[in-house]
């Protein structure tokens, strides 16, 4: 199994968090792997066999080209047999700005990439599933996605505030965020709605919660620690909000495991 992953140029990271491929490089054993949130939407571009969701107990075989929205639940995802796929992790914003869609409607969802929606984004798919190097098929669909995406358009006041909870590591308020962006509370909920497909608050939870994998660093936790410098009141809410998420309570969950999640919140 291989995890590979980039960040983009700098003129696409206001738009692009990174790219990454996950390969079975020829195992066909079967696999269940958990998905929890982590605040980015995705394209996904499977080159293989497509996986099977799991969710709530359904299993749901997926497309080969997707478009993940936010979620606010954990999940699974199983193979059936080989399989190898081409990810680009977006901002929370950008799928709007490049398919003009309304995120809410993705929120929760893995859907098929629209006949419409690929007529902008066929020569993408092409590069993505295509037999290049990792690094080949980057430098590619970045120049594709430079003539997609207006790199050099002023930034909505919305977008502003996407990337300072991001920065903050969601440990920011409503009432702080309206000091900085020129937004009464109703448009930057609208501005969320659409553009991120969560509520301004529940994107922070979300954004702190995936902070929590860039905290724990060492085999031995210190739990109160962590919860602290997450911005937990107490221990207790920290374990409870941790759970609402992955399904599990922190002190059972495996940090230290090779696999999907832990690769998507970086914590390899």
């Amino acid at each position: 199994m291989i995890y590979l992953d980039k960040q983009p140029s700098e003129k696409l990271s206001r738009f692009i968090k990174e790219f990454w491929m996950i390969d079975s490089q020829g195992s066909s054993k079967i696999n269940r792997e958990k998905i929890i949130p982590d605040g980015y939407p995705e394209m996904i571009f499977h080159y293989k066999s497509p996986l099977i969701a799991i969710i709530k107990g359904e299993k749901i075989i997926q497309e080969k080209f997707l478009i993940a929205g936010q979620i606010k639940d954990h999940f699974f995802l199983e193979n059936q047999g080989e399989y190898g796929m081409f990810g680009i992790k977006l901002q929370p914003y950008t799928l709007r700005n490049l398919l003009g869609i309304d995120m809410s409607d993705y929120t929760d969802k893995v859907l098929t990439i629209t006949d419409e929606q690929m007529k902008n984004l066929n020569s993408l798919k092409e590069v993505a599933v295509g037999s290049q190097a990792f690094d080949d098929k980057i430098a590619d669909i970045e120049k594709i996605l430079i003539t997609l995406l207006d790199c050099d358009s002023e930034p909505h006041p919305g977008e502003l505030a996407v990337q300072i909870i991001i920065e903050h590591n969601g440990l920011v308020t409503i009432e702080q965020l309206l000091d900085k962006v020129s937004l009464n509370e109703r448009a930057l909920e609208r501005y969320f709605k659409t553009y991120v497909g969560l509520s301004p608050k529940f994107f922070c939870r979300i954004i702190r919660f995936a902070s929590i994998f860039r905290l724990v660093t060492q085999d031995k936790i210190d739990w109160a620690d962590v919860s602290y410098r997450a911005g937990f009141y107490d221990q207790s809410h920290f374990i409870k909000n941790f759970k609402e998420f992955t399904g599990e309570e922190p002190s059972v969950y495996g940090f230290n495991k090779k696999n999907m999640a832990n690769f998507f919140l970086k914590k390899e």
